[in-house]
């Protein structure tokens, strides 16, 4: 089933750099969500659609509206969710060569003081838990550098030095 979109959506869309480097947990989680959306929620629903059906006049019958609107939620979230998986690239966790790269945990100094910050995709970042986007502008910094490194970091007109303590 195709679903409308319309021409602002599709301009959006283009001009938007959409990064589809999830890591294999997030690919799991959505896969575990897809699968509860085809086996329960949308049977339950279509069930639903059908006895709210049965009540009378499509139009005036508002549970109807509603069970009819619950469904099209779901059917939307499980194409939304199969096409992420379609185009989902897989984060490998660690770092073979030792640099810092997509997956990989890095461990530096600023200003005295010692961060660890995991190297995810644009769509898993969390600042607060430490997982920052390799293209992050602090991401892109330290991507491809290994320990001991010092990597200037030019952020508002203040550059900070990080060194490269470790690389997971």
């Amino acid at each position: 089933m195709r679903v409308p979109q319309r021409r602002g959506e599709i301009v959006r869309r283009m001009k938007q750099k959409i990064d589809n480097h999830l890591s294999k947990a997030k690919i799991k989680r959505l896969e575990d969500e897809l699968k509860d959306l085809q086996e329960n929620q949308q049977h339950e629903a279509i069930k639903e659609v059908r006895r709210t059906g049965e009540m009378g006049d499509f139009s005036e019958n508002a549970a109807y509206q509603m069970a009819k609107g619950r469904l099209r939620r779901i059917n939307g979230r499980i194409l939304s969710i199969t096409e992420r998986l379609k185009v989902a690239i897989p984060i490998e966790e660690g770092s073979p060569d030792g640099m810092v790269g997509i997956g990989s945990t890095v461990v530096v100094k600023v200003v005295a003081k010692e961060r660890t910050y995991k190297i995810v995709g644009s769509q898993e970042v969390d600042p607060m838990r430490g997982r920052i986007s390799h293209s992050s502008p602090l991401g892109k910094v330290l991507m491809g550098h290994k320990v001991g490194d010092e990597v200037p970091f030019v952020h508002e007109g203040v550059e900070t030095l990080y060194e490269v303590l470790e690389v997971k």
